[in-house]
Order: structure tokens, then C-alpha cells, then sequence
């Protein structure tokens, strides 16, 4: 894991450098070896807080965090945890879509071989309703959005077209954007 600790408009310590290596160290475990990390460390000082913004990329997706408090060695420790819980739930979320989809297989599969259905499979339905605010942004813009929120699809107005686009997370970590044609 490459970590990058900077200041803004501060010195950084050896020991806060350390400190921040050996906390931020810690998410290694929920990563496989080959799977390459950039973690990005920022503190500053601001009005007597200590703020640290921590943002982690891996495979495409970005994780931040930032915390704050009256000393920079509990904002770090407050990050590290706030990310730790990110990640984990990230990795919940994925974890629950494949047995998900093992489920699927499983009924589809007891469906065609025989007739018999031992599990039903409901129908779908709307659960759910979300309304929004949309303002116009440019893809890179939606791009980072969507990271922020850790989503695997951002629907937004862009403000070349005035046309709603989705932008979305292909499987092999890129990006796809879909632009609607009359």
C-alpha cells in the first residue's frame, strides 16, 4: 500500500507520518496482495481542530473519509475507523450481491432441469421511489460524485447536452456513459 501524507500549509512530523502509516496499514487485510492501493493523507489545522482527509483508491473506487478533533493523533485514529466501516459494508454489499446471484442460478437452474420448483421466484417490483435534486455537471464531475457516494451508477444532467446521462461502473473498473439519442 503506497501511502502519501502531506500537509496543508503544516509541517508533518516523523512520528505523525508514522503514526498515520501504521493506522492507515491496518486496511491492508481487506485486500488481496496483487491489488494495487493509493492512499492520499491530508491534515491541516483549522481554527484549533485537527482535520485529516484520507482517501483511498482501489480497483477504480474511492473511499474518503475526513475527520476532525482537537488532536491530530485521535483524527487519525477517527478516519482509520470511519474508512475501515466503509470498506467493510463495501465488501458486505459485494458479498451479498454473489450469493445474490448464486440464488438466481439456483432457482433458474431447478426451474429448467425437471419442472420441479422447490424455491419460488417473486417478481419484481417497485420498493422504492427516490426523488432528487439534479444540477448540471460535466462527466468528470459525475465521475467523482458517484465515487464519493460509492455508487455503481450516477444519473445526472450534463451541462454540454442539457440531456440526462447515467454514468455507470463496468466490471472491469472503467466507466460507461449512457446518453439518451431521439
Amino acid at each position: 500500500m503506497h501511502i502519501q501524507v502531506r500537509g496543508d500549509h503544516m509541517g508533518i512530523t516523523d512520528a505523525l507520518n508514522d503514526y498515520a502509516e501504521k493506522k492507515l496499514s491496518r486496511l491492508e487485510r481487506y485486500f488481496d496482495a496483487s491489488t494495487e492501493r493509493q492512499v492520499s493523507v491530508t491534515m491541516s489545522v483549522e481554527r484549533g481542530m485537527h482535520r485529516v482527509e484520507v482517501m483511498l483508491q482501489v480497483h477504480g473506487i474511492l473511499f474518503r473519509a475526513e475527520e476532525q478533533s482537537n488532536d491530530m493523533y485521535a483524527s487519525i485514529d477517527l478516519v482509520a475507523d470511519k474508512l475501515e466501516e466503509q470498506i467493510h459494508r463495501h465488501k458486505e454489499k459485494l458479498n451479498q450481491r454473489f450469493r445474490d446471484q448464486g440464488l438466481r442460478t439456483r432457482i433458474k437452474m431447478s426451474v429448467q432441469n425437471g419442472g420441479r420448483r422447490t424455491l419460488r421466484e417473486a417478481e419484481p417490483q417497485v420498493v422504492r421511489v427516490k426523488r432528487f435534486p439534479m444540477k448540471p455537471m460535466d462527466v468528470e464531475e459525475a465521475m467523482m460524485q458517484m465515487n464519493l457516494l460509492a455508487h455503481d451508477f450516477f444519473v445526472f444532467i450534463n451541462a454540454e447536452s442539457d440531456d440526462v446521462n447515467v454514468l455507470y461502473r463496468r466490471k472491469d473498473g472503467n466507466y460507461g456513459l449512457i446518453e439518451p439519442h431521439a
